[in-house]
């Protein structure tokens, strides 16, 4: 939107030139998320205490979560809407990238508000059901993941890019769509599995969305691309500014939910959060790069897959309780040493992630 009216002002001032700059737009971006979640958190925050929105801890989880009981939730809707109005301000909406990751997003954080309204306003402990939860998860990502091969325009767009091996890609045809829709539900559980410690989800949601916009940057321009020896993307540039708005969102969000969390963002914000990393993944052509850097999101639904299976198989269980962060907390790590090491682990997995760029 400001860039359209920039871009329509530099006919009467030069000066408005600079926001037509990609990195000064994504600085904007993330300078206007923050400020909206630092501005509107606290009132949000009390509102949601005062309708009693509040987190419900199961019995049979670790006892230090019995005192987390009634702070509120559902305050991932505070992360989506930074993430949207900095976004529709600061990116050029002529782009389709734009409005398929708002769609996206939009659409994951509406099953997760409803999953939330219910089991918090109407008491219903389940929530919306596991197949009406997987059945629109499925028709928004398959949309997506459709109108992204529909409207590709180069065949870079529907290859698969194996990272730090060069020029070694394969045509994927069809399995693109099956890789995408993949790729976007999967990510978007795997974040919501791992929310269930203050301040765990979000920062490496923030770093790996970081991560992804450099690779967005540096993919979606010719000069560096070519340097670098990664494919050329025309476009995916502009999913720079809509990294920085999760950026910035994420950071407003973890000055509230870092511990002792006063919100917790609830499936609203983390179904939303995972689903746009991995539609992002898919749109700057870097799927398994995403695995590599949000391990932390692997690992913890792989803990709960095999927790799963080895009940059903063999009537024990691998872990003392699933997803993997619940473990160590039932083994007596304090909560933060579990959250920081998370987050350093991540840290190291993004630096992995951004040496390809260079190691190939």
């Amino acid at each position: 939107m400001l860039y359209s009216l920039s871009e329509y002002l530099t006919q009467f001032h030069s000066g408005f030139n600079v926001f037509q700059y990609l990195t000064m737009r994504t600085i904007l971006g993330v300078l206007t998320a923050l400020v909206i979640s630092l501005i509107v958190g606290p009132t949000m925050i009390s509102y949601l205490s005062n309708s009693k929105i509040g987190q419900s801890v199961r019995d049979d989880g670790p006892e230090s979560h019995l005192s987390k009981a009634g702070t509120p939730t559902m305050g991932g809707a505070l992360i989506l809407v930074a993430i949207v109005v900095s976004t529709v301000l600061w990116s050029d909406l002529s782009s389709r990238f734009v409005w398929i990751i708002l769609f996206v997003t939009i659409g994951f954080g509406a099953i997760g508000w409803i999953d939330d309204y219910k089991k918090i306003v109407f008491g219903n402990s389940k929530g919306l059901s596991a197949k009406a939860k997987i059945f629109w998860q499925s028709v928004i990502g398959l949309s997506a993941a459709l109108a992204l091969f529909h409207t590709a325009q180069f065949p870079i767009e529907t290859q698969l890019i194996v990272p730090f091996i060069k020029n070694i890609l394969f045509d994927l045809g069809w399995l693109y769509v099956v890789l995408a829709y993949f790729v976007i539900i999967g990510s978007s559980n795997a974040v919501n599995l791992t929310d269930g410690l203050d301040g765990l989800a979000i920062l490496p949601t923030v770093l790996v969305g970081g991560a992804l916009g450099v690779f967005a940057y540096l993919t979606g321009n010719f000069n560096f691309s070519n340097y670098l020896g990664i494919p050329y993307v025309p476009g995916v540039g502009e999913m720079v500014v809509f990294c920085g708005a999760l950026v910035g969102a994420g950071l407003g969000f973890l000055w509230f939910n870092t511990y002792p969390a006063q919100v917790f963002m609830g499936d609203v914000g983390a179904l939303a959060l995972g689903a746009a990393l991995g539609t992002l993944a898919v749109i700057v052509r870097q799927e398994l790069v995403l695995f590599i850097m949000g391990g932390i999101f692997v690992v913890e639904t792989v803990s709960v897959m095999l927790q799963v299976a080895s009940f059903k198989l063999t009537g024990r269980r691998i872990f003392r309780m699933a997803p993997l962060h619940h473990h160590y907390e039932l083994k007596g790590w304090p909560e933060p040493r579990i959250i920081v090491r998370f987050w350093i682990i991540t840290v190291v997995l993004v630096l992995i992630g951004l040496a390809s760029l260079k190691i190939r």
